[in-house]
């Protein structure tokens, strides 16, 4: 065999490069499918990404819908983003780029669970659309509901619960989300809560609104 000119050569390896970093490895198919397991389960698999300022109320809206759904006899399961980083994403920290790959892993979680016939609810601040939008794209059959929490930025930073943005404020936290680090809003979620009134919706009626569109749209039966 001749010796690869050194076009050749920079063209194999370029080819070879965008393989990534796992090789020789193939798609092992489960002998019970997601059709069965849905059936077993008498729902459907999805994601419910919900997405806001920290503060907003997304961790109390996916406790809302997890019991809410555990009362309608419907399976569940929450991936909350900050105990996520007490495990799977403990290795990364909040910079742009780690925040994409903990959103990345996150997405690719929530997509087995969904796989698995679960009603997977993600709650993340989520800030930047395109990361998003990406683990939209993972999801077959349009099985991701974006929930936006749209709550004012004066309205979470006077909660405060975690004290994160007193810190943010004083500079000893940086890149924090909607005081120097942007937030992206969704440009077409399934679903927006926001105040009516000036009011709050209270946990019921956020977790009601979520349940009222996965049964209209089919998710809380498997046929």
């Amino acid at each position: 065999m001749g010796t690869l000119s050194v076009r050749e050569s920079k063209t194999a390896q370029l080819k070879m490069s965008t393989v990534g970093n796992s090789t020789n490895i193939f798609w092992q198919e489960s002998p019970v499918g997601k059709l069965e397991r849905q059936k077993l389960l008498n729902q459907k698999g999805c994601v419910v990404w919900i997405t806001g300022l920290s503060g907003s109320g997304k961790s109390t809206l996916a406790c809302s819908l997890s019991r809410e759904l555990y009362t309608r006899g419907k399976l569940s399961y929450i991936l909350d983003g900050d105990n996520l980083r007490h495990g799977l994403n403990k290795d990364l920290g909040f910079k742009a780029d780690d925040r994409t790959e903990n959103i990345r892993r996150v997405g690719e979680v929530a997509k087995l669970f969904a796989d698995a016939g679960l009603i997977c609810i993600a709650s993340l601040i989520s800030p930047y659309r395109k990361d998003r939008d990406a683990c939209r794209a993972m999801l077959p059959d349009a099985n991701f509901v974006e929930v936006f929490m749209n709550m004012p930025l004066e309205l979470c930073e006077a909660r405060d619960s975690k004290g994160l943005y007193k810190l943010a404020r004083a500079g000893k936290i940086k890149g924090f989300t909607g005081i120097d680090d942007p937030y992206e809003p969704p440009l077409k979620c399934e679903i927006e809560i926001q105040q009516k009134d000036g009011d709050c919706p209270t946990p019921g009626a956020m977790a009601g609104e979520v349940v009222s569109y996965l049964e209209e749209k089919g998710y809380l039966q498997d046929h």
